[in-house]
């Protein structure tokens, strides 16, 4: 099918990334915005746009009555949902296949099979996919859990199935603390999922957080874009992403590329999504989930490869082809520093007018950002105000070149997480690369 016109189901940043992108194509872009989000940047360029309801987002960008009615009246014949809100919702999916009204992203089928961690454990192992030692399975009771974790060995992770962004986890250290973390963890997956059930994991002391961006077509082609080192991390949230991930020799990086691109095509997959893997300090790596939609830092992959990731999943949309894997090729290295509008000590919420805002310049110097001066901040939504992406030749001019684009980079009115990432750009460890997940656990 040919797609014309696309409803762009979400907000910010990545509003404003779909909306260049399809218009670049040829393509006619429709925005919907909440009544809080009536003056954002992104809905100036949008060849019409929509209001579809007021500020929370079970309001509006969780609204799919809403967004079908939106898409409908504008007449669009496809739906780009972005990441987060309804990206990963696999009602949403059925409805506008209902509608028929093409959804940019995989079936329905694959997200069910990737969006219970248990099961998709299984579904990878079958796929020969390295998997962490744990449960087969959900848990079933608190005794059941401490076998297991008997014949593993400590410590050992509880994970809520439904989960994601760090809740309804748990460490276990010892057996005497395990009752108790797993019925925290189950009460919090329950408030936050409605879903209480749990697996066990293996936990890896002082994982690496790689991971591998990938495509896949209705011809069944898959591809990979690289990896992205995603260790830099706080309270499970991504800080600092890049690529390629200079922790890996070529030929662990080789198979882990080869690993993700297997798994893509024992699953059918179509459209964009990203493995997600853990690396421990012998090089072993692990699956740990699947995102079925495009991630935040898509960004770094496309700035090493020169390749249009939201233009690929429109084109697997329409029944295209993708290009062979020899056709890409990923040279020099790419940082991201995500710039959120919070303390940057604390990290608690900013929110509030942009009195100023001053977007660096330069060669390879890359802003994915809804903000400008005058802008308010809502409070009602992600704190992400932009995407500050660098690349260069090798990683020490990368990290010169950050450091320079985070000086030049002017915000003022609300606090951000500039100077935080201005500090990590002089600290020793991320420079010399000695770090992982847990690194940033105390701040």
């Amino acid at each position: 099918m040919k797609i014309e016109k696309i409803l762009v189901a979400n907000r910010g940043e990545i509003a404003l990334r779909a909306i260049r992108t399809i218009q670049e194509m040829g393509k006619k872009a429709i925005a919907v915005y909440s009544t809080a989000d009536k003056d954002a940047l992104y809905l100036r360029y949008a060849d019409a746009s929509i209001c579809i309801g007021g500020p929370k987002s079970t309001q509006s960008y969780l609204s799919i009555p809403s967004i079908i009615s939106a898409a409908e009246i504008s007449e669009c014949d496809a739906i780009f949902p972005g990441y987060g809100f309804l990206s990963e919702n696999q009602s949403f999916v059925e409805i506008c296949e209902h509608h028929k009204i093409k959804f940019i992203g995989p079936s329905v089928d694959a997200m069910i099979l990737m969006s219970d961690k248990s099961k998709a454990k299984e579904v990878m192992k079958k796929a020969g996919v390295p998997v962490i030692p744990g449960s087969e399975g959900a848990l079933e009771s608190i005794a059941q859990a401490k076998k297991l974790a008997r014949e593993i060995g400590y410590p050992v992770i509880l994970k809520a199935s439904s989960g994601g962004g760090g809740r309804g986890m748990r460490v276990v250290h010892k057996e005497e603390d395990l009752e108790k973390s797993y019925l925290a963890a189950e009460s919090e997956a329950s408030s936050a999922f409605g879903d209480g059930t749990l697996y066990m994991e293996k936990y890896i002391i002082k994982p690496r957080h790689i991971e591998v961006q990938v495509l896949g077509d209705s011809h069944g082609n898959a591809i990979h874009i690289g990896e992205r080192d995603c260790s830099l991390q706080r309270r499970h949230q991504k800080l600092i992403e890049e690529s390629p991930a200079i922790l890996l020799d070529d030929k662990t990086r080789q198979e882990l590329l080869a690993t993700a691109v297997k798994a893509t095509k024992a699953l059918g997959y179509e459209s964009a999504g990203t493995f997600e893997f853990l690396v421990d300090a012998d090089k072993n790596f692990y699956f740990m989930e699947m995102n079925t939609r495009l991630q935040v830092e898509h960004c770094v992959s496309e700035m090493v490869s020169g390749v249009d990731i939201i233009e690929l999943m429109i084109k697997v949309a329409q029944g295209e082809a993708l290009p062979p894997q020899e056709a890409i090729t990923c040279k020099g290295h790419s940082i991201e520093c995500r710039i959120t509008a919070e303390d940057p000590v604390r990290f608690i919420p900013s929110p509030g007018k942009i009195s100023t805002f001053i977007a660096p310049g330069g060669r390879n110097v890359r802003l994915d950002s809804h903000a400008y001066s005058g802008y308010t901040v809502p409070s009602y939504y992600d704190s992400l105000i932009g995407k500050l992406v660098v690349w260069a030749e090798d990683r020490p001019r990368a990290i010169a070149k950050m450091k320079q684009a985070l000086k030049e980079l002017q915000v003022e009115g609300i606090q951000t997480t500039k100077n935080f990432h201005l500090a990590m750009m002089d600290n020793p460890d991320f420079i010399n690369n000695n770090y992982d997940t847990n690194y940033l656990a105390s701040i």
